[in-house]
């Protein structure tokens, strides 16, 4: 593997790529996603990690775009959970769902004669899978989930991922 790439952010907000020398863009930083490649953002003064930051205004940039990821029911749905007790495993629930989404979803995505409906059948037969596979999961915890006053108040709770899907985006 390589080595992780430095980029340094300075209070005028510019970054700089250590790897080129050179002075780059938010959008550079995307590339480098896009491209695989390791690398880490730091405070050009303070050497304090800054990449969470970056990525997630990368997120930003791109969800104020016109075909968002993440709907507004999930927003808050994530905000939600920074409160409820055993919040910590959401990380490793998501990032394997999406490890998991991803290699399921590949060879579908690498066929280019798909239709638009024929790959949103597949991908919400990978959402129920994935679902199936969660309850699951929590079926086999020694401890229930049970919603927060907050989420019963408003009658959302984090189960509603699967009772209450987010319609606007569907072709």
């Amino acid at each position: 593997m390589s080595a992780t790439h430095i980029i340094k952010k300075y209070p005028n907000r510019r970054l700089y790529d250590t790897e080129i020398s050179s002075y780059i863009t938010i959008e550079d930083v995307r590339q480098l996603i896009i491209a695989g490649k390791n690398f880490e953002v730091h405070d050009a003064r303070t050497g304090a990690s800054l990449t969470r930051s970056v990525l997630l205004q990368i997120i930003l940039d791109k969800e104020q775009g016109e075909t968002p990821i993440l709907s507004t029911q999930l927003l808050r749905q994530i905000i939600r959970l920074h409160d409820n007790p055993g919040h910590e495993s959401v990380n490793h629930y998501l990032e394997r769902s999406m490890q998991l989404f991803l290699e399921q979803w590949q060879p579908l995505h690498s066929i280019g004669n798909l239709t638009c409906q024929t790959q949103w059948n597949a991908m919400s037969r990978l959402a129920e899978h994935n679902l199936e596979s969660w309850q699951n999961s929590l079926a086999n915890q020694d401890t229930p989930h049970s919603a927060s006053p907050s989420e019963e108040e408003d009658g959302e709770s984090i189960s509603s991922v699967k009772t209450a899907p987010d319609n606007t985006h569907q072709p």
